[in-house]
């Protein structure tokens, strides 16, 4: 008996794979995520190295030298630094500053209190502004300053913080970080700063564009002298200490 002979099957064709419809949300959502991810991995890495690397140029000093063509400003490091300009900026914008962990609940509770007429930010949180951030009162950039503090907070010493804020600050027009600020108004070193040219300066720091220590008015001059009595009761008290050898 002949072995019936098996018909060789053709394997079916493939159907045509059908293309995804587009949902522009899901693809909204897929960018922003990516945004997201990549702007996290540039902040972490750029926190990480600002704690040994100085940062080269904040957003606000891009801005003064677009706007002025040129800028006042060169870095000094800690130790160049005269310890009492260290705490004339400490009791002038933070004097908590050794005792917080980026945010002063304190002073928060104050600011409210008093109906938002007051700041409450710490010496940290305007580090985070001027250093990765930009100048402004946006939800969005005060919402990335509170997501960012904690992290310069752990990253970062207090005495790190400190000295990145005395480099960056604006203290005068066109003048950035404490050296600039030393020389153009009194004509001396950083290290060399009394602590009454201490305190004037730190005493122009909420509005350095139209103040000036060189020509203090007379509120300058009384904010000053409060500021140098703060200046010698940190110290006295140890609330200093986290940021002097």
């Amino acid at each position: 008996m002949a072995k019936a002979v098996q018909k060789k099957t053709r394997p079916a064709k493939r159907a045509k794979t059908e293309r995804k419809p587009f949902r522009p949300i899901r693809w909204v959502g897929r960018v922003a995520l990516r945004v997201i991810s990549v702007f996290v991995a540039v902040v972490t890495l750029m926190i990480f190295l600002f704690a040994f690397v100085d940062p080269p140029i904040t957003h606000t000093m891009w801005s003064e030298r677009s706007r002025l063509g040129e800028l006042d400003r060169e870095w000094v490091a800690m130790d160049d630094i005269a310890p009492v300009m260290a705490r004339s900026v400490v009791a002038a914008e933070d004097a908590r500053f050794c005792q917080h962990w980026g945010f002063d609940v304190q002073a928060i509770r104050a600011a409210i209190a008093g109906g938002g007429s007051r700041g409450a930010s710490t010496i940290t949180q305007q580090v985070v502004k001027n250093v990765f951030l930009w100048q402004g009162r946006s939800w969005i950039r005060k919402a990335l300053e509170t997501l960012i503090t904690p992290a310069v907070e752990a990253v970062w010493s207090k005495r790190r913080i400190l000295e990145v804020y005395l480099n960056v600050a604006e203290m005068g027009e066109g003048i950035f970080g404490v050296k600039a600020a030393a020389q153009a108004n009194f004509g001396v070193g950083p290290d060399q700063l009394s602590p009454r040219q201490a305190a004037l300066i730190a005493a122009v720091l909420p509005a350095p564009r139209v103040r000036s220590p060189k020509q203090p008015t007379s509120n300058i001059k009384r904010k000053a002298s409060r500021i140098m009595d703060g200046a010698a009761t940190i110290r006295a008290d140890g609330r200093s200490d986290c940021f002097e050898d």
